[in-house]
């Protein structure tokens, strides 16, 4: 983004604070394909048939964006683009999560994170030899056409999506797949069933699952106390997280630093926070690590406060910068694992994408933050840090845990655990 926004500048001679401020608010209503994408991923769409239509509309838009004739066409399109993005990041995590057991699950959901920065870094390679707005939109394009059309169908839709849309021997078949590729072999009496009907103690006999389709929505998760709680602590962690992940990525534009290198350096700081935390989260849980990087980032921000931006205090700014990104990083790639582990798969992609639309309020309002005085946006980011780690003791710990089904529960289950813990 923050590339772009340069490119920008020259194309249509419009300054720079307004395209920040303008430009990314608009960019950033990809909070909206969040909670869209998020409830028909739980309903009638699935994980893997949400995915495929937020990358159909990501390449479409992008496309087009590249060609647009003007600023507000422009504008539309970002609207358009930002929308199927928002939809990308939840359908694509659920899927490639949930289907995870307790034991792998924290290091594998961190361990997907790093070809986001991956892509971040190379996007500041591509835009550095091709220093056209239109090029970079033609270039962010691709990578959704060849995971579309090489990846996509080869991958399978989650068999706990399956159970709670009444279609046991479709999840059954996933299982047995998945075990074959893994060497395993399932007995023919195992069946998959929901936990509701789980109710008896002899593995040997229980029950086939139902062919029942249940449903809920975001709504049930506010009528009960339980979820109503987690799902507004979430959303508040993850509005401090994203105002200071995007605004110290927009911040280099502050830093009066080589614009490319900023970026690399932003995103190469993010490699070694998401392998940190894969490496910590099934050892110190995912309560205490979140407490603890947004508290890291939190103070490196107000640090960089305190210092300087010309001669050498520009460089101990620049690390504090990266170091405040290293942090959040952490912190904003661990709540996708926490989110999911804290609520049901009938409700499992809704209110992970209600939790992150409230977090692009915060990146909405990340760059109205940047283009004001460069000491205060530190301590704007500083005071979100440790805000939103104080928000997280408030979480319970979900290390171990499994994963419940639906709402009816997930209440009594999550009490059992917590007697016996």
């Amino acid at each position: 983004m923050v590339i772009l926004i340069e490119s920008i500048v020259f194309f249509h001679g419009i300054e720079k604070q307004y395209i920040i401020n303008l430009l990314d608010s608009n960019g950033n209503i990809y909070f909206a394909g969040s909670g869209i994408f998020g409830h028909l991923s739980d309903s009638k769409m699935g994980r893997k048939g949400s995915l495929t239509i937020v990358c159909i509309m990501n390449i479409i838009f992008g496309i087009l964006t590249s060609i647009s004739p003007n600023y507000w066409i422009y504008v539309i399109l970002r609207l358009l683009t930002g929308v199927s993005n928002g939809g990308i990041g939840v359908c694509a995590f659920v899927l490639a999560v949930e289907p995870m057991g307790p034991v792998k699950r924290g290091i594998a959901g961190m361990s997907t994170f790093y070809f986001y920065s991956t892509g971040i870094a190379l996007l500041s390679g591509i835009a550095y030899i091709f220093q056209s707005w239109r090029f970079l939109y033609i270039a962010s394009s691709i990578p959704s056409m060849i995971y579309l059309i090489f990846v996509l169908p080869f991958i399978s839709e989650s068999p706990r999506w399956y159970l709670v849309r009444g279609k046991p021997d479709e999840a059954m078949k996933i299982m047995h797949n998945i075990a074959k590729s893994n060497g395993k072999h399932l007995p023919e009496n195992v069946y998959a069933v929901l936990d509701k009907e789980d109710k008896s103690s002899d593995h040997e006999s229980v029950e086939i699952g139902t062919e029942e389709i249940v449903t809920a929505s975001v709504i049930d998760v506010i009528k009960s106390p339980l979820t109503r709680k987690r799902l507004f602590l979430l959303m508040g962690i993850n509005f401090t997280s994203s105002t200071v992940y995007y605004g110290l990525n927009l911040n280099a534009t502050n830093l009066n630093t080589n614009i490319y290198l900023s970026v690399l350096f932003n995103s190469a700081a993010e490699m070694p926070a998401y392998l940190l935390t894969a490496i910590l989260i099934d050892r110190f849980g995912r309560k205490p690590l979140g407490i603890g990087t947004q508290w890291f980032s939190g103070i490196f921000c107000l640090l960089g406060s305190l210092v300087g931006s010309q001669g050498n205090w520009k460089v101990i700014r620049t690390l504090c910068s990266v170091l405040g990104i290293f942090g959040m990083a952490g912190t904003y790639n661990l709540l996708y694992v926490y989110a999911m582990e804290l609520f049901p798969t009938v409700v499992r992609s809704a209110a992970l994408g209600s939790a992150r639309q409230v977090g692009q309020i915060g990146a909405i309002i990340a760059p109205f933050v940047v283009v004001m005085d460069p000491d205060f946006s530190f301590i704007v980011f500083g005071a979100c840090g440790i805000v939103g780690g104080i928000l997280m003791f408030f979480l319970p710990e979900t290390l171990n845990m499994p994963l419940y089904d639906t709402m009816n529960v997930i209440d009594d289950e999550t009490n059992k655990f917590s007697m016996l813990a």
